[in-house]
């Protein structure tokens, strides 16, 4: 149900925004609003005049995500290039709001000499995510270095909470019910600003060469299980170049499916539930889904 809003607001909101336009796959269906907040005290307000039976759904870059063409009923909060503050504070600290995105999280780090999460270069996706799904890369996990961290209610009443409130797992994060993310304070130790930067370009070289950088994507659309890969199960089943409709697992990297640009949302649901059943049936694997699909069918 939507709320009547005041104008004291002073983000901007839209009416039926296409979803297709905000995320990696460049696939989704409606929402049926959608709102980019001025900053965290403007996001608390939209908060708090939102109904209490509202549903709200996140987004930032828009990766590791799979609207469905029906779109999305609620209200969807951007944070991507909006709450995008990060600081080094004086216990050397950093503190980065959701929507800053990894990969600067990981030069701004670099530059200040603190080391340990060059990693977050090699994920596409922003803070508030890789938060949410404990995200990770090149053998590095998120939440190994955070020291706390900052979460909004559905009143709009924020909170510092501490790493042993949640449950923290390979991809995976149980936090506390009706609140969400909004920054993360890391704890890192000092080193070698030039080493560091010279790493994060040695993984981002890594990623561009192994990954279908550039096409529309979501990422890794699995998990990798124990003691293996994704990507070499998928390869192995014989599915690299396997299309359904505009969808396609990339011929660069089998735990990538492209959209090669008129891809529906359907397409591609249908595609990642085939390729699960058929690593299953060949390899004796059930895939995980790292990506989330979210929204109504059409």
């Amino acid at each position: 149900m939507m709320a009547a809003f005041k104008q004291t607001l002073r983000g901007r909101l839209k009416l039926n925004e296409p979803m297709a336009r905000h995320t990696s796959w460049r696939v989704g269906g409606p929402a049926d609003r959608y709102y980019e907040p001025a900053n965290l005290d403007d996001l608390a307000e939209f908060l708090a005049q939102q109904n209490s039976d509202e549903p709200i759904m996140w987004l930032g870059l828009g990766s590791n995500l799979l609207v469905r063409d029906g779109g999305i009923r609620g209200s969807v909060i951007i944070t991507s290039g909006l709450l995008n503050k990060i600081e080094c504070l004086d216990d050397g600290s950093v503190r980065a709001e959701a929507g800053v995105t990894c990969a600067k999280v990981a030069r701004f780090c670099a530059r200040q000499q603190l080391i340990g999460v060059e990693f977050l270069a090699g994920i596409p996706g922003t803070m508030g995510g890789a938060l949410a799904m404990n995200a990770g890369a090149f053998g590095g996990e998120t939440w190994q270095h955070i020291a706390a961290v900052e979460t909004i209610d559905h009143q709009g009443r924020r909170q510092l909470r501490q790493p042993k409130e949640f449950e923290v797992a390979y991809r995976r994060v149980k936090g506390l019910p009706g609140e969400w993310f909004v920054a993360a304070y890391l704890n890192l130790r000092r080193g070698d600003s030039n080493m560091a930067t010279a790493r994060i370009k040695e993984l981002l070289e890594k990623r561009n060469t192994s990954q279908p950088i550039g096409l529309p994507s979501c990422g890794s659309v699995f998990r990798n299980p124990d003691a293996d890969y994704a990507a070499r199960l998928i390869e192995a089943s014989g599915l690299k170049g396997r299309c359904m409709g505009g969808a396609c697992v990339s011929d660069k990297h089998a735990n990538f499916i492209i959209n090669n640009g008129n891809a529906t949302a359907a397409d591609i649901e249908a595609l990642i539930e085939y390729v699960a059943a058929e690593v299953e049936s060949q390899q004796g694997v059930k895939l995980i889904r790292e990506v989330h699909i979210v929204g109504e069918l059409a």
